[in-house]
Formats: C-alpha cells, structure tokens, sequence
C-alpha cells in the first residue's frame, strides 16, 4: 500500500524489541524489519541465524526500512537477546506443558504498554520458520501471546505475527489508555538477573542430587523457570534467593565433606 510521506522523520519512541530465534531466510529478516516500521517499532533483534549478518536479501526485502535495519543486532543466544529485558512474551499457537498466563494480541500489547510506560523493557519472542520455539525457550518468558487463528491451519509466516502484533501495539498506544503498571513496589531484574537464578537454582540442585531422572530433568527445569518468570522478581529479590541457594548448596558441601572424613576414619580404623 503506497502513501508513504518522505517528509516526516521516524521517532524512536520506546516501544518492544522484536527478537527472532535462528532465522533461516534473509527475506523473513526484511519482511520483519518492514513490518515493524510500518507500526514504529525498530529495535530488531536477531538470535544465530543461519547466514551472515548483514545480509543483502533481508535488506532488499525491507524496502527502506533502513532505520530498523541499521539498529540490527545480533546474538548467540536467546539468553542474551533478553538479558537487558525485565518483561518477555513467547508468541506460539501451540498449548505448552507449562503454567504461564496465555494472552491475545490486544491484552499482550497493552501489558507491554504498561510495563513500557513504567519504565521497564519489553520483548516479543518469535520461532523459527518450521518449528518455532523449543520449551525451554518459551520457559524464559512472562507469558504466551497466541493468535486466534484456525486451528487446522495455524501456522503464521513470522513477518505476518509481528506485523499482527505490531498493528495491535501501534492501536493500543494511539489509544492512550495504558493499564495500571502491573510490576512490583521494586523494579522488575533484568531477565539477565533472573537467567542467573535460574543457573545457579540448576547447578545446585544438581549437584544435591534432586533430579532423580534424567529424562524428567528438562520438563522440571522449564516449570521451574516459569514458576520463577511469573514471580517477577526484583534485584534484591534475586539476590535474597541467591543467598539461600548458596547457604543450601554449602551445607550441602559440608555434610558431604563430614560423610568423605568419617569414611576416612572408619576406614584408618579398620587397619588398626
């Protein structure tokens, strides 16, 4: 649809960051990139994807929308494309063996709103062409954002759901009506924060012995990455947590340390 006004200057207003996981198309890259300044968003973020960054077709399919292509950046991992975020939504069609709010796109674009207009940073996490997110993936967010698709045919090309979820964020935030800041008295950790509770919860614990099986082991790692990421921690909050993961995994240490040297001495006593 033509009508663009070459006159007028993009705003970077705060807004989401649209995060793309190992994008496999150059093409989907620049779609993406379009679709976002068509709606005024333009912080793009990419997760290993399979060729090289920059890329000529993802600029060519952007059709100049060089001011979102230029603010590209890449990562290795999703960890990392979310780290500075304290507020991330996991867009899929598909029912997830985990307890995590479930939202369509207005209510996801209006608590993003909320949590913007608060202060905070939000992101919109998006699949891979085939198969789109892995659990574990979906474990790191807030929330699911799902469309109200037709369930024989649900699968979106990931341009046409963030240009969904574009629209609906750029109506919502003409709207001026933003919902009551849902985040705590303390800012929310940046996902950062949050992701380092997670790995040291999992070491600990696995050091201690508390995953029986290891075929159980995924499913209860994403639980409780979901339990947490619905907490929506503060700094302090983590650090508390941290503390008390430290304060089990030493006595843990000393009990073992106590157990080796009373082997050591049953054993020196035995040769006597």
């Amino acid at each position: 649809m033509a009508g663009t006004d070459k006159s007028q200057e993009f705003t970077f207003r705060p807004s989401p960051a649209i995060i793309l996981c190992e994008p496999q198309l150059g093409e989907n890259i620049g779609t993406t990139a379009r679709a976002m300044a068509n709606f005024g968003l333009w912080d793009l973020r990419i997760v290993n994807p399979r060729d090289p960054w920059p890329n000529e077709r993802a600029i060519a399919a952007a059709s100049r929308a060089d001011h979102v292509i230029d603010k590209v950046r890449v990562f290795a991992t999703v960890e990392e494309a979310i780290a500075d975020l304290q507020l991330v939504f996991a867009t899929t069609a598909r029912r997830r063996d985990m307890q995590k709010p479930v939202y369509g796109p207005e209510e996801g674009a209006q608590r993003m709103i909320s949590h913007i207009a608060g202060g905070e940073k939000a992101g919109l996490l998006f699949g891979r062409e085939k198969w789109g997110l892995y659990n574990e993936e979906v474990a790191l967010a807030d929330a699911i954002v799902t469309f109200p698709v037709e369930a024989a045919f649900a699968s979106l090309n990931i341009a046409q759901a963030v240009l969904l979820m574009a629209y609906e964020w750029r109506q919502q935030a003409d709207k001026g009506e933003v919902l009551p800041f849902s985040g705590g008295l303390d800012p929310t950790a940046p996902r950062e924060e949050l992701i380092g509770l997670f790995l040291h919860l999992e070491e600990t614990l696995d050091r201690t012995g508390f995953f029986k099986t290891e075929d159980k082991r995924p499913t209860m790692v994403d639980n409780l990455r979901a339990a947490f990421a619905r907490a929506q921690l503060s700094t302090q909050e983590i650090r508390t947590l941290r503390g008390v993961i430290s304060s089990i995994d030493r006595a843990h240490l000393r009990q073992g340390r106590k157990a080796r040297e009373a082997e050591a001495a049953k054993a020196t006593k035995s040769k006597d």
